[in-house]
């Protein structure tokens, strides 16, 4: 059996590689000529396949994505061609998940804002001018400072898409006391969390009920676009939309013009249409979103997590066993 590694990694990863493949060739070609000569008798590729590598290929049965997402990976003919494919999804859950939660917790404490405050020195609790100390609304009243800062276990967060990292996000929410709900196209139960997660078609019934919606979706035909003008005004009008997921999957402009008229009343965005932001865009300067350069993954336990799973894939391969991470190429997941 013969694997090809394409673009070529560095020395350290190559002989990992070459250790997790046991008795398996493994080649790593320097250009793309030599490429499509390794692939005539390739049995397994890592890196990125292009239409003239798969042509070339005339016994390939796997091939490792060094991405989770699969959008800009596959291609007509590879989703047609008999291999397997196999993905990087599960890296980072965690990471992401925790992300959502911090621009949760921003929101719910207003921590964005008085970060703002901060920086302008000044003094003045969000939603009054009164400080709390010494400040007494009386029995049974609340106060406009009280109604700008929420308690997270009085809200509902609602994840649009029950897979690795919006159960991990789903997981999180709860322990913070939240009530949480789940659409999927495939509904599985979030174990210990939440046992019905239900299918899309219930995907309005969900932004109706959720203070916070949490796009956790990949890139499909399907999801492009998904959160348009129409489906914005199905949430609430004081919830908040996370996305977390793909930029394409919310309409922009859609979002912008909801925001602009208070058809929601925040946004938190990692992912856009659009990216990098251009500098003029209006969601640049609206006090009710919150803005970060697609870095929702960004942790140091990234690479050696991508790493373990390759070489366990690997292995897997050389060894006759199923590889982790099967996708189903005309789900795009």
């Amino acid at each position: 059996m013969k694997l090809v590694v394409f673009p070529p990694v560095d020395d350290a990863r190559m002989n990992a590689l070459r250790t997790a493949a046991g008795d398996m060739q493994v080649a790593a070609p320097t250009d793309q000529q030599s490429a499509v000569a390794e692939m005539r008798d390739a049995d397994a590729f890592f890196g990125k396949l292009t239409p003239e590598l798969l042509d070339a290929a005339q016994q390939l049965t796997w091939v490792q994505s060094p991405t989770a997402s699969l959008e800009h990976y596959l291609f007509p003919e590879l989703i047609r061609h008999s291999c397997r494919l196999s993905n990087m999804r599960g890296l980072f859950s965690d990471v992401i998940a925790d992300h959502v939660m911090g621009y949760v917790l921003c929101f719910a404490r207003q921590l964005h804002r008085y970060l703002d405050q901060q920086r302008r020195h000044h003094w003045e609790p969000i939603g009054g001018e009164q400080t709390r100390a010494g400040f007494d609304t009386g029995p049974g009243l609340v106060s406009p400072i009280d109604r700008a800062h929420q308690h997270l276990g009085d809200c509902t967060l609602g994840v649009v898409g029950v897979g690795q990292i919006g159960s991990e996000v789903l997981r999180r929410a709860a322990a913070f006391g939240m009530t949480v709900l789940g659409v999927d196209p495939f509904p599985r139960p979030v174990e210990g969390v939440l046992d019905d997660v239900w299918p899309l078609d219930r995907l309005d019934e969900l932004l109706a009920a959720s203070d916070y919606v949490v796009i956790a979706a990949p890139h499909t035909p399907q999801t492009e676009k998904l959160f348009n003008a129409e489906r914005l005004r199905q949430m609430k009008r004081t919830g908040v939309l996370i996305n977390i997921g793909r930029g394409i999957i919310v309409d922009l402009q859609d979002l912008t013009e909801a925001l602009q008229e208070g058809v929601i009343a925040g946004a938190a965005l990692d992912v856009f249409e659009i990216e990098p932001l251009p500098e003029e865009h209006p969601l640049w300067g609206m006090e009710n979103v919150i803005l970060t350069p697609h870095v929702a993954a960004a942790s140091p336990r990234i690479a050696e997590r991508h790493l373990e799973v390759l070489l366990e894939n690997v292995r897997r391969f050389a060894a006759g066993e199923e590889p982790m991470n099967l996708v189903d190429k005309t789900q795009w997941f």
